[in-house]
């Protein structure tokens, strides 16, 4: 099956890798550089597709000092159709909403037509929404008046869903508008994905309902610098594991044991109920040591965790399917 065709399968184990384009600056010549390299490295890893982030200003989001300095980035779009051209895998583009009007994203879902997966973005706080009056729910209505071509994944939050106790009702009506498969957040709570994968289950099972992947995101820590800017993104850390990893030897090492840890009890868990789920890694920091680890993250999965999700392939559970 080609990607399109598992991810509408339900197929459970799907991986994917994720990072954002280079900083806008960046000179075009040195851009190539950076897309060949990638197209290198991504060539020779066995995953079912790449994520292309688009990193918007979250300052409003949150009265906290952002950890790391906001720098624009090439448009993912862009990026993906000019300097990515040579990678032949799946591409999932990322579109925020933030600061769009209606009119500017249908003008850019035209010029993007040719895309095929996307993942739309809401905005980072209601005043975003309030200037624009332009909503989430506004741009999945678009997809489907006139773009129903394109594969639409969406996003879930397992900390929301602590404190909204709604999150797996979210990701019902977000499949009701047009989503195919949800991208989580970066995982380092265990309890609060747990959570949110038995009220999905249930509540699905409640709509005799088919669930959509969900694939969980992972990423390396190398610093505290880096643990404070998860925490600046909203990824629950709990107490415990940022104590173990503050004080660690080797911070880098101990993320990678527990990223590949969460990821199989993630998938034991969804095993049980037959919730098909996957992995997406990433690095939230550009430091190479990161980026490297995140690969050693995506083969250790690759090798630890994934065979052994297939070698139980089990169908989702839901009353429609049986």
């Amino acid at each position: 099956m080609n990607f399109k065709d598992k991810v509408l399968h339900k197929e459970s184990g799907l991986i994917f890798y994720s990072f954002a384009p280079p900083k806008i600056s960046t000179e075009e010549a040195k851009l190539d550089v950076i897309a060949n390299r990638q197209i290198e490295q991504l060539s020779a890893l066995e995953i079912d597709a790449l994520i292309l982030y688009d990193i918007q200003d979250e300052s409003l989001r949150t009265n906290e000092e952002r950890t790391f300095p906001y720098i624009p980035t090439v448009p993912p779009s862009d990026y993906a159709k000019n300097y990515l051209t040579g990678l032949k895998l799946p591409k999932i583009i990322y579109k925020s909403i933030a600061n769009h009007t209606k009119e500017m994203f249908h003008n850019w879902l035209v010029a993007n037509r040719d895309l095929e997966n996307v993942v739309f973005v809401g905005a980072s706080s209601p005043q975003q929404v309030e200037d624009t009056n332009f909503s989430l729910t506004d741009a999945y209505n678009l997809r489907q008046q006139s773009f129903n071509h394109l594969l639409l994944g969406g996003v879930t939050i397992p900390e929301r869903h602590r404190e909204t106790g709604d999150e797996h009702k979210r990701l019902f009506t977000k499949k009701e508008r047009g989503c195919s498969f949800f991208v989580s957040q970066c995982v380092y709570s265990i309890t609060e994905a747990k959570n949110l994968l038995s009220d999905y289950f249930y509540f699905s099972s409640e709509k005799e309902s088919q669930m959509a992947p969900i694939i969980f995101t992972l990423s390396p820590c190398g610093s505290f610098k880096t643990l404070k800017f998860m925490q600046w993104l909203g990824i629950d850390v709990p107490n415990w594991l940022y104590n173990d990893l503050k004080h660690s030897k080797d911070i880098l090492e101990a993320s990678i044991r527990t990223s590949v840890n969460i990821a199989e009890e993630l998938l034991d868990f969804s095993i049980q109920k037959g919730i098909p789920i996957g992995f997406n890694i990433e690095s939230v920091s550009i430091r190479k040591e990161e980026i490297e680890a995140s690969i050693k993250i995506l083969n250790e999965v690759l090798v630890r965790v994934i065979p052994t999700r297939r070698a139980m392939e089990v169908q989702p559970k839901t009353t429609e399917m049986g």
